[in-house]
């Protein structure tokens, strides 16, 4: 007798971009024999041999059954709506990465039973592909152009191609596809232009450019001169604002110290009236220790040049005194003891 069969054909792998929809088909005849209610399950069957299937939607007494599998809720459906017809294809939509693995298509209608395994793998388009240049850019030196995607399934493959100029890599040139790197070696002010790298996988490319500006060598000698030039007078300037700053502070510590002597350690002057009362003092003591012997050096010393309290005043204050008025001293005032005073007579003799 003649059971149910799968008729889908023999395609059982299928790879598609993440993002893209998919259709997993799963197309069947009933037979004569088949009078048992219809059962269609769709189940993801994991890699880990050690985890249980996973039932995502199943259609059962006339219902469709589609809140299995929450990782796919809202993005899964049977192709037809009414699977009775014989098509109990998939559709799952918005693919992601994690869509990824293997599916069962189980058909069941007593005592007819048949499944068919089929092979889904999601692959991420190349994306946010970056180029840059390693090297120094100048004549007679190896530049490295690279290339490199930050997102994309492997295996991934970049070729690198020149669009402006001769569109032509140059002869010396070495490309590596799986890596993304173009090695220009000796380079030349001819290798000057854009270049733009494709990277590619199964799914999807993706693109970038960069500009290359090849030119002389720098003059690395004259650039190691005007530093060590430039140091050099920078250290000569700050050398000499340090020497001035030094000098200027010296000349206000000499200054300070000068001032603080003179305060420290001159006495205060004294007063006129204070200096004439000690010399009439000292002349009044004086006095008091005559003897004939020295005598004759006071006689001829008038008292009129002995200073007074007088010489205080102002100059057109002071009186004019006349030798041979001046009036001798009260000794007895001053306390001291008279003494006679010898007098010189015209012929020499003393009286």
């Amino acid at each position: 007798t003649r059971s149910l069969i799968i008729t889908s054909g023999d395609q059982s792998m299928f790879e598609k971009a993440q993002g893209e929809k998919v259709t997993l088909p799963c197309t069947f005849e009933l037979s004569e024999e088949d009078e048992g209610p219809l059962d269609i399950e769709w189940v993801l069957i994991p890699a880990d041999n050690q985890k249980k299937e996973q039932i995502i939607i199943m259609y059962a007494v006339d219902r469709i059954y589609n809140h299995y599998y929450a990782a796919m809720t809202g993005r899964m459906q049977f192709t037809n709506l009414d699977p009775r017809s014989g098509d109990g294809s998939l559709d799952i939509l918005n693919l992601k990465a994690a869509d990824t693995g293997t599916y069962q298509c189980k058909v069941k209608k007593a005592p007819g039973v048949q499944s068919k395994k089929i092979q889904l793998t999601v692959l991420v388009k190349p994306a946010r592909t970056k180029c840059s240049i390693e090297g120094s850019q100048e004549i007679g030196k190896d530049v490295t152009l690279k290339c490199a995607s930050q997102e994309g399934s492997p295996l991934l493959s970049y070729d690198w191609r020149r669009v402006s100029g001769t569109q032509e890599l140059p002869a010396t040139s070495m490309l590596n596809k799986n890596t993304g790197e173009l090695l220009l070696k000796n380079a030349s002010r001819e290798y000057s232009g854009t270049y733009s790298c494709v990277a590619s996988n199964r799914v999807g490319t993706d693109e970038c450019s960069v500009e290359l500006n090849v030119t002389p060598p720098v003059n690395t000698a004259g650039i190691i001169a005007g530093a060590i030039i430039g140091t050099l007078l920078g250290l000569s300037v700050l050398c000499f604002l340090i020497f001035c700053f030094c000098k200027k502070h010296r000349e206000k510590k000499y200054e300070k110290e000068v001032h603080h002597d003179i305060r420290e350690d001159v006495p205060p002057p004294k007063s006129r009236s204070s200096t004439a009362r000690s010399y009439i003092g000292s002349n009044r003591s004086s006095l008091g220790s005559m003897s004939p012997s020295n005598m004759e050096g006071y006689t001829k010393t008038p008292y009129s040049q002995v200073p007074s309290e007088d010489f205080e005043r102002a100059p057109g204050q002071n009186p004019t005194f006349a030798p041979s008025k001046v009036a001798a001293p009260n000794l007895s005032r001053m306390g001291a003891v008279p003494v006679m005073i010898p007098a010189q007579s015209k012929d020499g003799s003393i009286v």
